[in-house]
């Protein structure tokens, strides 16, 4: 019985955080920061900008980390990340943008809904 209790637990945590990277609803967040904490993703996942904002993700992780754009006029080169550092891209194109950690692309990948 206890180890249900464990069980049931661990599933409500891991709940939590895959709803804490979206909105409601896994709605975009309206944001111009991304978060690398140590757990090999990106917080929020899924954001929204207004074109011409410039978008700033910072590794607080313990290892590096990339944002490789996906979408094709985008650069396709990875913005590297050493633990501490920022990347910054400004979007001035509305569009809905994806991109992923190059090092990580199972694990860590995001989208950037840019609006007019």
């Amino acid at each position: 019985m206890r180890l249900r209790g464990v069980a049931g637990a661990l599933a409500t945590a891991a709940l939590v955080a895959a709803c804490a990277s979206t909105g409601p609803s896994g709605s975009p967040v309206a944001t111009s920061k991304v978060d690398l904490p140590p757990s090999y993703k990106f917080a929020p996942a899924a954001i929204t900008v207004m074109a011409g904002t410039e978008v700033t993700w910072t590794n607080d992780d313990h290892f590096t980390h990339s944002v490789q754009f996906l979408d094709g006029g985008l650069p396709n080169a990875p913005l590297m990340m050493d633990p501490g550092a920022t990347a910054t891209f400004t979007f001035s194109a509305p569009g809905l943008y994806h991109y992923q950690c190059s090092l990580h692309p199972k694990d860590m990948q995001g989208t950037v809904q840019v609006t007019s």
